[in-house]
């Protein structure tokens, strides 16, 4: 049986407030999630022996279990018989702009992967026509592609195109992202309309990202233009919420 890629433990500055309301395991529980995202707890690293750490904060074993147990349930944590608390990956925050996944990855240290599961062309069904501007039945390409961190699966994303726009060859699909395809054949992506949700995952897609069917999982779907207005690209993406978020800035309009 083959052991567990496991990472040295590390020893992080620690420190929590007594004086202040909030409670002591979230106090733990947000600097480990900070060191996680900010890439001073890689994937694989140990967190160390919970008894050590509560003596080290003064803590009760309970609190730091409790903090532990909270990065768990966001899936940042696991706990291994024989091996202890390691740290899975942290969790990709996209910011609402007009991005790449891939890039988005990339940035935040996550070595991404892309395995191509269809790449072909098809009639556009009156959905997919309508958000193209082609008419329906017309051909258009449908891909649709896993994409992985740390070869873990985090997001599945179905994308039809125009024929003609760009080469789609599956090689160049699977070694970088869509949009840098795109900017690459010329294209300017300018803007785009997105809608964000969520809802159960169907059992293609629980297949797809290891979840079990009918499991939360976020979506987004986006219809991107260039600087002419024309359509390029329709997405139909869901994603892994223990995996991946959305983060944007809201305004006050007085």
């Amino acid at each position: 049986m083959p052991k567990p890629d496991v990472g040295p433990t590390v020893a992080l500055d620690l420190r929590v407030d007594r004086s202040s309301p909030v409670p002591l395991y979230f106090q733990l529980s947000q600097q480990l999630e900070s060191a996680i995202e900010h890439g001073s707890l890689t994937p694989g690293s140990l967190l160390g022996n919970e008894i050590e750490l509560a003596a080290r904060l003064g803590l009760s074993r309970p609190t730091v279990r409790q903090a532990i147990q909270a990065l768990v349930d966001k899936g940042l944590l696991v706990r291994r018989r024989g091996v202890g608390t390691q740290v899975v990956h942290s969790q990709v925050k996209r910011p609402l702009e007009l991005s790449s996944l891939y890039d988005d990855l990339e940035a935040a240290g996550q070595r991404p992967a892309t395995r191509v599961l269809v790449n072909t062309v098809v009639p556009a069904p009156a959905e997919v026509a309508a958000a193209l501007g082609v008419p329906e039945g017309e051909d258009v390409h449908r891909v649709e592609r896993l994409r992985l961190a740390h070869g873990e699966p985090m997001a599945y994303l179905i994308n039809h195109l125009p024929t003609g726009l760009l080469d789609l060859d599956t090689g160049r699909l699977e070694a970088t992202g869509l949009y840098r395809l795109m900017r690459s054949a010329g294209i300017t992506l300018h803007s785009a309309r997105q809608a964000i949700g969520a809802r159960g995952a169907t059992a293609t897609e629980a297949e797809r990202l290891t979840e079990p069917e009918g499991a939360p999982l976020l979506t987004m779907r986006r219809t991107t233009y260039d600087d002419t207005g024309r359509a390029v690209e329709l997405g139909d993406h869901t994603y892994r919420p223990s995996r991946y978020s959305f983060e944007f800035q809201l305004l006050v309009r007085s």
